[in-house]
């Protein structure tokens, strides 16, 4: 099933990410996470792929066995960093074999060590030329793409930054997932300019509730580009405990995602950090006030 079918405009849907395990003792411990999140009825669900393709074959085996062990559809992140034209249309067709017909396509964070993206030999510079290539070479498999509601972190001419996103939408991308956000009028400002722009596919509001001051430190770090408004700041900074910045963090996101859905947004992506709770959390708070469509 391609994601551009699933994402209906008049009706509230969820997807959910994941990303691949370090240790080998850690991944039925995720699957048993995935099985306490699919009864929420995901439209789909995604897989992340490391800077600069470190984690490509991990990648590759949970989207396989996600789409086995389950009755989801499963997107597959995809980078030019580190891989020739030759080796991405092999991994394409490792996925084609085995039924994985979605691909998120992203120009990807440099290699560890690394603090510039450089083009591979033979490779992609742009997400745009990745995109392309997909349609081209792969054209069953659905593609979608990154959209930045605060901003790229390398791009600070706003103007330059939403003609960059119509260049793969252009290129044949079905849809836009958000790299997180936590004010929800940066989303609405973006998918607003998207429109101006000319760039009508869907966009998937993506929502990270923070869990812990650690992780916060982290999304800063990972996201530089990330703001974090004062008045979250001034909640958490008053918490004792990582349980306290938990339930600020979980009411945050909910509150954001109750205000995306009352503002007409279909399509919310939520970052899970490989844990069940924080977004069972959140679609328990839902339920109560405002039940949610499946």
């Amino acid at each position: 099933m391609i994601i551009k079918d699933l994402l209906q405009p008049d009706k509230t849907q969820f997807s959910f990410e994941f990303y691949p395990p370090k240790k080998d003792e850690e991944w039925e411990k995720l699957f048993f996470h995935i099985s306490e999140l699919m009864p929420m009825n995901p439209a789909y669900v995604s897989v992340t792929y490391g800077a600069g393709g470190s984690t490509r074959d991990k990648t590759h085996n949970l989207v396989v066995r996600i789409s086995k062990e389950t009755n989801i559809p499963v997107v597959s992140h995809l980078t030019c960093v580190g891989s020739s034209k030759s080796e991405i249309h092999t991994i394409l067709e490792r996925y084609a074999e085995n039924g994985i017909t979605n691909i998120l396509a992203l120009r990807g964070d440099p290699p560890k060590g690394s603090t510039t993206f450089e083009k591979p030999a033979d490779g992609f510079a742009y997400a745009n030329e990745l995109v392309a290539f997909i349609k081209k070479n792969f054209p069953q498999i659905g593609v979608g793409v990154a959209g930045f509601p605060e901003g790229h972190p390398e791009t600070l001419n706003r103007l330059t930054e939403i003609d960059h996103l119509k260049e793969k939408v252009d290129a044949g991308a079905d849809y836009i997932v958000t790299q997180l956000f936590f004010e929800n009028r940066d989303f609405y400002d973006f998918r607003e300019r998207c429109e101006i722009a000319g760039i009508h596919v869907p966009i998937c509001a993506g929502i990270m509730p923070i869990t812990t001051d650690k992780g916060m430190q982290r999304m800063a770090e990972l996201s530089p580009g990330t703001r974090f408004p004062a008045p979250l700041l001034r909640e958490i900074s008053k918490a004792q405990n990582d349980e306290e910045v938990s339930a600020i963090g979980l009411n945050w996101a909910i509150a954001q995602v109750r205000d995306l859905i009352e503002n007409k947004t279909p399509n919310i992506h939520l970052y899970t950090l490989n844990h069940s709770r924080p977004t069972l959390k959140i679609f328990e708070a839902l339920s109560e006030k405002n039940p949610i469509s499946s």
